[in-house]
């Protein structure tokens, strides 16, 4: 091989690489903000210990975290329509970076929960909005493209609750050591909004990024015109249930493992992390989603998730960490291959006019619906123990699971 033919490799492969850059900055973007709300859960025992609040007061704190962040779907989706998507996802990573900065030092709780809101107001920029930007730059592997995405993010499950037990063992920067786990994601969040905004702007050049003029802006009535189509609202309801499930188990589950399981702390982290860790099945479902169809993966995925949280409930207190474990795994390969097999589904069916404010709408739903259940799930653990909080989550999945089930049937 001559030196022109290796250097030509050699280009081609940077070439492939920059290509691919505009994905890595975004997943790395919605990686940081997931982190930093995943790092909560594993800190509340901490939290009860250090201001004295009770798991209603977390739950309460955690679920306006979740209300934030699903109040920001549509807005940023709206405006996104109208100004382009980058300005508003890099907006959103500044004031994600100043939200976990404010934890640096102490603080009573009406901080923390006030940085908690910051967080979820910047969170709640991002996947509305990446989801038609990625759409958008990687048009032929949309599917591929959300896989990746969602399973960057996921990994902030695993990553969370590590770097809690590590910033445990290391001296606090400023006050308590979980604190120093803030300050580091605080500045990464500020440095990759940063990348983002200067590297991903070129991906869109010669394509129309926003509204053409006032003739052509999106009207607020087409976004609401669309839930008219009963399979579409059918299909919105399941999001809506799934979402329900999936934040309300995720911001109690080491809680429910010490406690219906009888694990300990450590090993219920533990567990607590492999849930995300199988978050590579993503960019099986999501390929997957791109080559046989949606449907009956958006079913089968379904049906694995209900499966492993039905396992939980019923091996709690009489199965060790094994049989919990395994029903985790199960449940986390569920939940998380739905993810992008539900994303791909949304871009395939929104009129692309409208597509940014749409997924805002449907997001603000689902995540509207998903910040009650960190709040209910506290409640009822606190009225009639974990595992009845745990059977309702149960319920209310196994029937999303039926309605996408009767989907795929009826699309047939």
């Amino acid at each position: 091989m001559t030196t022109d033919e290796i250097m030509t490799g050699r280009f081609a492969s940077l070439s492939h690489l920059r290509r691919y850059d505009a994905l890595a900055l975004t997943a790395l973007v919605w990686f940081l903000g997931k982190f930093l709300r995943y790092a909560f859960p594993p800190l509340f025992g901490q939290f009860q210990t250090i201001y004295g609040v009770s798991r209603t007061a977390l739950g309460a704190a955690f679920t306006g975290l979740m209300l934030v962040y699903a109040a920001m779907q549509f807005p940023s989706g709206f405006v996104a329509d109208r100004v382009g998507s980058v300005g508003v996802i890099a907006v959103g990573g500044v004031v994600t970076g100043l939200g976990a900065l404010a934890l640096v030092v102490d603080a009573p709780f009406a901080v923390l929960a006030g940085a908690m809101l910051l967080i979820g107001a910047g969170t709640g920029t991002y996947k509305t909005v990446a989801i038609e930007l990625l759409a958008r730059i990687y048009p032929s592997e949309t599917g591929r493209a959300l896989g990746v995405f969602d399973t960057v993010g996921s990994l902030a499950g695993v990553a969370a609750p590590a770097a809690v037990v590590a910033a445990a063992a290391l001296p606090g920067v400023f006050g308590a050591p979980w604190r120093t786990l803030f300050l580091a994601g605080g500045l990464a969040a500020l440095g990759i909004a940063l990348a983002f905004l200067v590297r991903v702007p070129r991906h869109l050049e010669g394509q129309q990024t926003t509204a053409d003029g006032s003739d052509g802006a999106p009207q607020l009535w087409e976004y609401v015109s669309l839930f008219r189509r009963p399979k579409f609202s059918a299909f919105v309801a399941v999001t809506i249930m799934f979402s329900f499930t999936y934040n309300g188990l995720v911001a109690f589950l080491p809680l429910y493992l010490t406690s219906a399981g009888g694990l300990p702390s450590v090993t219920a982290n533990l567990l607590f992390s492999s849930l995300f860790a199988v978050s590579l099945v993503q960019l099986i479902t999501g390929e997957a989603s791109d080559r046989v169809g949606i449907l009956p993966l958006l079913a089968g995925t379904l049906v694995a998730a209900t499966a492993g949280l039905v396992g939980l409930v019923v091996l709690s207190g009489t199965a060790g960490a094994i049989g919990l474990g395994a029903s985790v795994v199960v449940l986390g390969l569920g939940a998380h291959g739905y993810r992008p097999v539900r994303g791909a589904y949304l871009v395939a069916v929104l009129p692309e006019s409208i597509a940014k404010g749409s997924l805002g709408v449907v997001r603000t739903l689902l995540v509207a619906a998903g910040a009650v259940g960190p709040a209910a799930v506290g409640y009822i653990s606190e009225v009639s123990g974990f595992k009845v909080a745990f059977g309702v989550l149960t319920a209310v999945l196994g029937a999303a699971t039926a309605l996408t089930v009767l989907l795929w049937v009826i699309d047939r």
